[in-house]
């Protein structure tokens, strides 16, 4: 019995750091660039947008396409960066080559 208790002590630490390493997924910021920096979008780890700058100069230009082509650029920026940091933060919480689908 000793080792199904072990287990599933385990078991409870594993979520419990589960648990706190989502909340710190949660509240981390990642900002994505693009155009070299000149439009930049702010993105929560649960893929919300918190916050959308774009440099003056390219609110000036007649072309919008371009606009629109930047910030998808950014924003497909951050969802790659919250992917790669959601992977490392969850890294250290599961066993070894153990991985969740996120």
């Amino acid at each position: 019995m000793t080792d199904f208790n072990s287990i599933l002590q385990q078991a409870r630490q594993m979520q419990e750091n589960l648990q706190r390493e989502q909340k710190k997924l949660e509240e981390t910021v990642i900002t994505g660039t693009s155009g070299g920096g000149m439009v930049q979008i702010d993105l929560t780890a649960k893929y919300v947008v918190r916050r959308v700058k774009i440099d003056p100069s390219l609110i000036v230009a007649d072309d919008a396409a371009i606009l629109e082509d930047l910030l998808v650029a950014a924003f497909n920026d951050a969802t790659s960066k919250v992917e790669a940091k959601t992977t490392e933060m969850m890294a250290g919480v599961l066993p070894a080559g153990m991985k969740l689908p996120f």
